[in-house]
């Protein structure tokens, strides 16, 4: 059965960390990739000779196709698994110069929201801090936004604004599959409750209103209805949907920047904060960052001769060999 193969890039000096090799009918492809799939955005991706695929390849991911064809400018890609099995590398230019661009139905939609989002300060802020929580997963970098990103954990929400030491504005992120799984398994409810004890918090969706109706796998009025009912509950943290991903990072580097305008300058706000009351959670700065990848350590674990599969959950011995050999050289 013919496979997608994901490598390790030998050459430390790429920006880009991956090999993808891809079969053709004229001859394998192979391309210098960031990713290992297009989850939250399209890969860009660098076409390379058959030459630099190396002999002893460091293999990521190793993905069995069910389908992949050529189609014009493009090279549909379907794998034999459940969900994110679909997408799509695209050949077009960039700047004058010839691009791949490896995606996914989900990256393809957020791609083009139709918009140019602004680039001025938001209130006049040189710059503005965010918190991002340690656990949160593909976490917005506010790349294009005046804001500096630190992580640690929150207490409640995946972005946050911190003031002397306490939260006072928090915001959870959610895709609309997220939405729907929390919402049904009644999470979403101890979230938003955990978010209306801040003075100021939110909740952002990546996708349209709209698109809760044309849900399949359950009743878009069992979600509708409860996400009203979330809302008349706790009616001071607004659900807001943003369309896009991008569109979703933009609101919430306004939203957090509004309110902490609103906490430095007017004086209630400032009150509640100094009090050190229950709506204004202290947050350690000392707590650390999530660690790496399973990918990153089934690659760790092969370079060092451990036994590992291509696939599914890695061992408790490999995770606690790769924890040893990282204090042992304080890497981490």
């Amino acid at each position: 059965m013919a496979e997608l193969l994901i490598a390790v890039n030998p050459d430390e000096n790429s920006r880009l960390p991956y090999l993808m090799r891809i079969p053709q009918p004229g001859g394998d492809l192979v391309f210098r990739t960031s990713g290992t799939w297009p989850r939250v955005k399209a890969l860009y991706c660098h076409p390379v000779g058959l030459d630099e695929w190396p002999r002893d390849a460091e293999i990521v991911e190793r993905l069995a196709l069910r389908s992949c064809r050529r189609s014009g400018a493009a090279i549909d890609v379907i794998v034999e698994r459940a969900r994110e099995n679909r997408s799509q590398l695209v050949f077009t230019s960039a700047r004058g110069r010839d691009a791949v661009f490896w995606q996914s139905p989900r990256t393809r939609k957020q791609a083009r929201p139709s918009v140019r989002t602004p680039t001025a300060r938001a209130h006049g802020l040189d710059e503005l801090q965010i918190v991002v929580d340690a656990h949160e997963r593909y976490a917005y970098r506010f790349q294009n936004q005046q804001a500096g990103v630190q992580q640690q954990a929150l207490p409640c929400g995946d972005y946050g604004v911190v003031i002397d030491g306490r939260l006072v504005a928090s915001v959870e992120r959610k895709s609309l599959s997220d939405l729907v799984g929390s919402l049904t398994s009644g999470r979403l409810r101890y979230q938003v409750a955990d978010l209306a004890a801040l003075p100021r918090a939110s909740v952002v969706v990546e996708d349209r209103y709209s698109q809760v109706f044309k849900l399949e796998r359950v009743r878009p009025a069992l979600i509708a209805d409860g996400l009203a009912e979330v809302q008349v509950r706790w009616p001071n943290v607004p659900i807001v949907f943003c369309e896009t991903r991008q569109l979703a990072e933009e609101w919430t580097y306004r939203f957090l920047a509004a309110a902490y305008t609103w906490a430095t300058t007017e004086d209630a706000a400032l009150q509640r904060i100094s009090s050190g009351g229950a709506d204004s959670p202290v947050v350690d700065d000392k707590t650390p960052a999530p660690g790496p990848s399973s990918a990153e350590v089934r690659a760790w674990a092969r370079a060092a001769g451990l036994p590992v599969s291509d696939r599914g959950r890695l061992r408790p011995e490999v995770w606690e060999a790769w924890r040893a050999a990282k204090c042992a050289d304080q890497s981490w």
